[in-house]
């Protein structure tokens, strides 16, 4: 009431305007209600009075008035300039003190203003004029109204999952949804294509345009079901049929999805994937449910900065993970999933309490010296567990004949986030001179130890980096299709620079490597950690 107090000389004992009537900020600001009575004008004239009283210091007590001076005295243009330095929510407000200031609140500058400080439209908003479409329009019939949508989202495809980014660009508000590189590339860029787009061409109300397929934007509709939940419908999906039918179609998507002709996939489990994909999520027709996911919150404590990561999955190609952290652990979330894990859940847990030093590089090449190590861990990781009476049953062995992702260690599957060290040291957990070789490993800003892959573990991607800054236990869940069996299974979670990292799967015998997603993403920090937490158990649940 701060505004209207000042402005008014009433505040909210009297009948201040502003209580009377609440508007959103394009009904109000925009309409031509009726004049203002003249009490009203004799408010203004007390709040100028107010306004002087507190300009000069004045204190309470008879004492000569100093000269009144009027708001509505102030020049015009004036009045402009102190108008859009006001947020544009609190604009209908003040729309409703007077008829001067109702109209002045018509000017395209102060709302051109706001869409530029609030939404960041860079665009010269002057050739709207041409379509009779006014800066206030956009503000309020296209950026206001449609700024619940804004931010980074998580589509309902089942176990697929993905990653939407809606954003204000130019003067559209664009739903993009998020790609990983073609498999197995995964330190090359992310790819992104449009799913929807809003726009405002006239000035009764903004359009809604369904971008999918492969003839142009055609009608759909976008519906806020609730707090951070929207759908989506096409209106229109024979503009996602092609002339050759569901063939042609699977082979263009076979090449924007995976950059290569079904001729070109050799593997009979991995065809059988890609096939199956394709049927499942080409059923929506752009029809979806996203529900509102946050970039993870960054501590100073932190061990890397957390954040988004594409890795290589096998068969699967390649998905996005979320990395986080939790006090001593980290955990990986997928935000992209496969029949086998689906997207939502906790693919890998890191215990940052105990590090691992790896041995000399002939040693390295020997996987049973490696599974040694890490088994010998895993072990007193038990024994603590045990002691503390916080003993995961989940968290152990394999059990024999589970079916994991991968047809076969030619085509390995990996799990969950992580990704390069910024030279801060972990705390260790383990003791000097343990058998296991837990031991603290320097982690100095660009010191490192050579590193290779043990004989026998398949790697997707054979062009991994060759030093490591240090080595972590962890666990990694694996399941059989339709995520049956799940079960966490050892391995060895490897930093190797700011944006890389990797985590050897014992059990599978097969390596991931992970690379940072660099894109930048507005609207999408979570307000606290709390709300952070409350979203991973939210999207876990959907899938478990």
């Amino acid at each position: 009431m701060a505004v209207c107090a000042r402005l008014c000389g009433v505040g909210p004992s009297r009948g201040c305007r502003r209580r009377q009537q609440r508007r959103g900020p394009a009904e109000t600001a925009a309409a031509d209600s009726e004049p203002d009575t003249d009490p009203e004008e004799e408010r203004i004239e007390a709040g100028a009075a107010v306004l002087a009283g507190v300009g000069g210091g004045m204190c309470p007590g008879p004492s000569p008035s100093p000269p009144r001076c009027s708001l509505l005295e102030l020049p015009p243009e004036l009045l402009v300039e102190i108008f859009a330095s006001l947020p544009g929510t609190d604009l209908p407000s003040l729309a409703q003190v007077c008829t001067k200031f109702r109209r002045i609140l018509h000017t395209d500058t102060i709302w051109r203003r706001r869409c530029r400080e609030e939404y960041g439209v860079c665009e010269n908003l002057r050739k709207l004029e041409i379509t009779g479409v006014s800066c206030r329009d956009v503000y309020a019939k296209l950026l206001h109204r449609y700024r619940h949508i804004l931010g980074l989202w998580q589509p309902d495809i089942g176990p697929y999952g993905g990653l939407l980014n809606v954003v204000v660009d130019g003067l559209f508000i664009i739903g993009w949804m998020y790609l990983p590189p073609h498999d197995p590339h995964v330190n090359d860029p992310m790819r992104f294509k449009p799913l929807f787009r809003i726009h405002l061409m006239e000035r009764k109300a903004a359009t809604v345009e369904c971008m999918y397929g492969h003839k142009g934007p055609h009608h759909g509709h976008i519906q806020i079901v609730k707090k951070d939940e929207f759908s989506t419908k096409c209106n229109q999906t024979d503009h996602h049929r092609m002339s050759g039918g569901r063939q042609e179609e699977f082979r263009t998507w076979l090449r924007e999805e995976w950059g290569r002709t079904l001729e070109d996939i050799f593997h009979e489990h991995m065809q059988e994937l890609i096939l199956m994909k394709f049927i499942y999520t080409s059923q929506y027709d752009n029809c979806l449910t996203y529900r509102r996911i946050y970039l993870p919150p960054s501590r100073p404590d932190d061990l890397i900065k957390p954040g988004l990561f594409k890795g290589t999955y096998g068969s699967h190609g390649l998905e996005i993970v979320m990395l986080s952290f939790h006090g001593r652990r980290a955990r990986g979330t997928k935000i992209t999933g496969d029949p086998n894990i689906p997207a939502g859940q906790q693919t890998v847990e890191i215990d940052l309490r105990h590090q691992i030093q790896l041995p000399d590089l002939e040693n390295q090449r020997n996987f049973n010296e490696l599974s040694r190590i890490v088994l010998e861990v895993r072990e007193r990781v038990r024994q603590e567990q045990q002691q503390e009476g916080g003993y995961e049953a989940g968290e152990g062995r394999g059990r024999q004949g589970l079916r994991e992702s991968q047809p076969s260690p030619a085509q390995p599957r990996a799990e969950a986030p992580s990704r390069g060290p910024d030279g801060t040291p972990a705390e260790d957990g383990g003791e000097p001179g343990d058998a296991a070789a837990v031991a603290e490993q320097p982690a100095q800003s660009g010191q490192g130890q050579p590193f290779v892959l043990p004989v026998g573990v398949s790697s997707r991607n054979e062009d991994y980096p060759r030093t490591c800054r240090m080595c972590f236990y962890g666990t990694g869940l694996i399941a059989g299709h339709g995520f049956t069996s799940p079960e966490r299974t050892p391995g060895v979670f490897i930093l190797f620079d700011e944006d890389r990292f990797g985590f050897v799967w014992l059990e599978l015998k097969s390596f991931s490597l992970y690379s940072r997603v660099q894109a930048t993403f507005r609207n999408a920090d979570a307000p606290s950690p709390q709300a952070f937490d409350e979203m991973l158990k939210n999207i876990q649940s959907l899938t478990s």
